[in-house]
């Protein structure tokens, strides 16, 4: 069973998540978007060992914070191999800064669907889906699912950036997310709703962009 924080970084209400392994005291972080000092002090505080910096897709809102967190801890970066193209390109350093971002150095680690990201006893699925990036992804694991700029509280990402479908999205979320459980927590890339979490199930009730 894993271990989970949801923690409010950056001054764009990114949520970034530290999961670990209670066991091995593993952990990997999600989307370190801002505050990485406050990140690592989680870590020291609860004695856990940074093996990834994971992204949900390559927009610099999510990545900011990549560089400082790998500088602070060593851990490798990982993102879906469609967004690496965003990661330590003069391309994506071009955006990061039009958007007031620090840019992320490379990717270290390239995955694609169904991989898995391990830390001790704790496993996360990478299921692509593709729409708000080429390469966004969402992380499922005993029951969580973190859902990035995919799906919100109430809400679904933008389709009007470089590289973005809108039929593509659409289809990823029927198909990708509403068909899991019913009971899957969903845990989103943003403060965006009433809420800091979600169900599946309630998404399909309630979020109007999916009726």
């Amino acid at each position: 069973m894993m271990d989970m924080e949801q923690m409010k970084v950056g001054f764009m209400d990114v949520f970034c998540y530290l999961v670990s392994c209670p066991k091995t005291k593993e952990a990997l972080v999600i989307d370190p978007a801002g505050d990485e000092d406050r990140i690592v002090e989680k870590l020291k505080e609860r004695d856990l060992q940074l093996k990834y910096i994971v992204n949900t897709h390559g927009h610099a809102d999510h990545t900011c914070g990549n560089e400082k967190m790998k500088s602070l801890t060593g851990a490798p970066i990982v993102v879906h191999e469609l967004d690496a193209p965003m990661l330590g390109t003069e391309r994506g350093k071009e955006m990061a800064l039009m958007w007031g971002f620090t840019p992320s150095p490379p990717a270290d680690i390239t995955v694609s669907d169904g991989d898995r990201i391990t830390v001790g006893e704790v496993s996360l699925e990478v299921i692509h889906t593709p729409g708000h990036t080429p390469g966004g992804i969402c992380l499922l694991g005993d029951g969580n699912l973190f859902t990035g700029d995919t799906l919100f509280v109430g809400s679904i990402g933008r389709t009007d950036l470089p590289g973005a479908s809108s039929s593509q999205f659409m289809h990823s979320i029927r198909e990708r997310i509403l068909t899991l459980p019913g009971e899957t927590i969903v845990w989103p890339g943003h403060d965006y709703g009433i809420n800091p979490c979600s169900t599946v199930d309630r998404e399909k009730r309630t979020n109007p962009w999916l009726k």
